[in-house]
């Protein structure tokens, strides 16, 4: 009875679903309680948790998983236990708000579908509430501090994560999780490969990876990337993409990404 009341307020007053979008490591995370605040958004998915206020509600921390391919799984809902949980914890939960974060316009919307939740109507990128200054210190905390933030009190990530917590600092949490702790030295074609192809989940499903192949440096790594479409990208989609690609690998991989050169076939 309570579900089917749930569902005609539903109907009544439909939840809008905000998304705030910006690359790996510039401060999303951080800056999403302050949004959440302004908007009046009761509620916060970040990286495979339900978030209510600064208490975790549901779900699983990508930041603790061990490795770059259950990280992405775990961020984008793909395991059936996981998504269900948070599923039926949204289902119990009174809002009509709803704030999604992730590195993609597409990222967020296909975490929406998987939820039961509707296509996000307003999209918010980081450069729109933050400084380039601002961006700048976030990806110096990020990529050469190695930390991430969890928007949730220090208190509920030693409680429930505890191997993780890094530093506290006001409510938010800083910490450096072990899929940061990647040993460069041993990644393979194949290796590479399959990060790329799990980090396309992300982007669209009908892109197919045919070859990969990458340079090391001391800058980063120069990744060559042939991939098949049904249909052809133009530049923008394209660019989108490869961005798409670079912030995976630098977010759950840890790998400093210096360029990409992608050759894309259709079909035919």
């Amino acid at each position: 009875m309570l579900t089917v009341l749930r569902k005609l307020i539903s109907r009544l007053f439909p939840v809008k679903v905000y998304a705030l979008v910006g690359r790996s490591g510039t401060g999303k995370s951080f800056r999403a309680p302050a949004l959440a605040a302004k908007y009046r958004i009761p509620l916060i998915i970040d990286d495979g948790l339900l978030i209510r206020g600064d208490k975790i509600v549901a779900g699983r921390s990508a930041k603790q998983e061990n490795n770059f391919l259950t990280a992405v799984k775990c961020a984008v809902f793909q395991n059936s236990e996981h998504r269900e949980e948070v599923i039926r914890a949204l289902d119990r939960e009174d809002f009509h708000k709803i704030l999604i974060i992730g590195t993609s316009e597409n990222m967020t919307s296909k975490i929406a579908a998987v939820l039961n939740l509707p296509e996000p109507k307003k999209i918010i990128h980081i450069e729109d509430i933050a400084t380039k200054e601002e961006i700048e210190t976030a990806m110096k905390i990020r990529f050469v501090e190695g930390k991430h933030v969890i928007p949730v009190s220090p208190m509920q990530i030693t409680r429930n994560y505890p191997k993780i917590i890094y530093d506290a600092m006001s409510n938010r949490t800083l910490v450096r999780p072990e899929f940061s702790k990647v040993q460069e030295s041993v990644i393979t074609e194949a290796a590479m490969k399959q990060m790329i192809t799990q980090s396309l989940y992300e982007y669209g499903n009908t892109l197919r990876i045919e070859s990969v192949s990458f340079n090391k440096t001391d800058a980063g790594y120069d990744l060559f990337i042939s991939i098949r479409t049904p249909k052809q990208l133009d530049e923008l989609q394209k660019l989108a993409m490869e961005n798409h690609i670079s912030d995976s690998l630098e977010r759950y991989g840890g790998l400093l990404i210096n360029s990409i050169k992608t050759e894309v076939h259709d079909w035919a």
